[in-house]
């Protein structure tokens, strides 16, 4: 019973640090779905208009033609704005990593300010247990 009840803690805690990720895979899932299936429905209504067969392998064809299209257009620049600059910022670029010692400075003249006795120590201790990476 304990053993079932950490696991599904486990695994809710898994799934609620990637929310993010999960609505933007469903909203990617629905959307591809409705894209192919209404290019599917325009396929079908100009091959009729144009007396010709419905052929799968044409349409396949087409709609993934339209899909990179798009894809090549919107969703890879997005991609590179938004992925590669997480990336860049997480992965600790000089633009990152610059703030992050800045800010660092600012709160340890803050702690010397407010306990010049203890500062040494509890700026050691901290260091000890928040090694920097």
């Amino acid at each position: 019973m304990v053993s079932t009840a950490l696991s599904n803690r486990f695994y809710m805690g898994r799934i609620k640090k990637r929310g993010y990720l999960w609505v933007t895979l469903g909203f990617f899932v629905i959307s591809i779905s409705a894209h192919w299936t209404f290019a599917w429905f325009a396929y079908i209504d100009e091959q009729n208009a144009h007396n010709q067969p419905v052929q799968a392998g044409d349409y396949f064809n087409k709609t993934f033609r339209d899909t990179m299209e798009n894809w090549q257009s919107e969703f890879l620049q997005l991609i590179w704005q938004v992925a590669g600059l997480s990336f860049l910022l997480y992965a600790g670029s000089p633009q990152s990593k610059e703030e992050q010692d800045r800010t660092e400075e600012k709160i340890d003249f803050i702690i010397k300010k407010l306990e010049p006795e203890n500062a040494k120590r509890l700026l050691e201790e901290w260091d000890r247990k928040y090694p920097k990476k």
